[in-house]
């Protein structure tokens, strides 16, 4: 596959881009959803992030001290988005700890199986991608366990009241809702190769890979998304569980 069949940079894309920005924000205006600032503000860190990186990515790559160091800052920067979506940054911490225990291991499991060649060029965008997936499903699970935690305190305050240990308390009211934070990465997964050809297929593919190659690639990033966001969930589960991870007393 040729570079040609990669995106275009030039004016064209730069005009595209904006015009996108300018539709999602007036979009999310109108409707009064009340992120119509949110949609400008990351769509201008994405092009000053992605410039500084495609800048810096050769210096990165060039040792594995580098790549783990920048690996680290993915992580540090995931937890810290995900701990303000959750919660706040004081609070929220907690969440680093089920976006490293999905990624981590995980990661090192298929670099150590050979699924994925030793090499910096190959690890450090895995990395990224399980991370990513760590922080989408904690911060989508601690969302929804913290706001089923105080919609339902009713529930929870009966089940104290019957016996039952905080935790056990908290864990009969949130379980039920725990696995809504796996519901993207399975709907992706089941409509792989139908719906979509997600990134990892499409890179392979322009790098000059085989369609077969693409494809293995693709499922290893998809039924690794699942382990990483099943374990997520369920540390963020115990953590809201055990009032680990919550919110400000006034929001509780």
């Amino acid at each position: 596959m040729s570079t040609q069949a990669a995106v275009s940079v030039g004016p064209a894309l730069a005009v595209v881009l904006v015009v996108l920005v300018a539709v999602a924000a007036t979009v999310v205006i109108v409707a009064r959803l009340g992120l119509g600032r949110d949609v400008v503000t990351a769509s201008l860190r994405a092009v000053v992030q992605l410039g500084v990186v495609s800048l810096l990515i050769t210096a990165v790559l060039r040792t594995w001290w580098t790549t783990a160091a920048f690996i680290a800052l993915m992580l540090v920067v995931a937890a810290t988005t995900s701990a303000r979506r959750v919660s706040t940054l004081r609070l929220g911490w907690p969440v680093v700890l089920p976006i490293a225990a999905g990624a981590l291991p995980v990661g090192v499991a298929v670099v150590s199986a050979g699924a994925t060649p030793l090499r910096t060029v190959a690890v450090l965008p895995i990395a990224g991608i399980l991370i990513g997936g760590a922080m989408t499903a904690t911060s989508l699970a601690g969302r929804r366990l913290l706001d089923e935690l105080r919609d339902r305190r009713g529930e929870y305050e009966a089940a104290l009241a019957l016996g039952l240990l905080p935790r056990d308390a908290a864990l009969e009211v949130c379980r039920p809702v725990a696995g809504t934070a796996l519901v993207p990465a399975l709907d992706q997964t089941r409509t792989v190769g139908l719906v979509t050809l997600p990134g990892a297929f499409v890179g392979v593919l322009l790098g000059g890979g085989s369609v077969v190659q693409a494809g293995a690639t693709q499922l290893l990033v998809l039924i690794a998304l699942l382990a990483v966001e099943g374990i997520a969930a369920v540390v963020t589960l115990e953590l809201v569980a055990g009032r680990w991870l919550r919110r400000p007393s006034s929001d509780s």
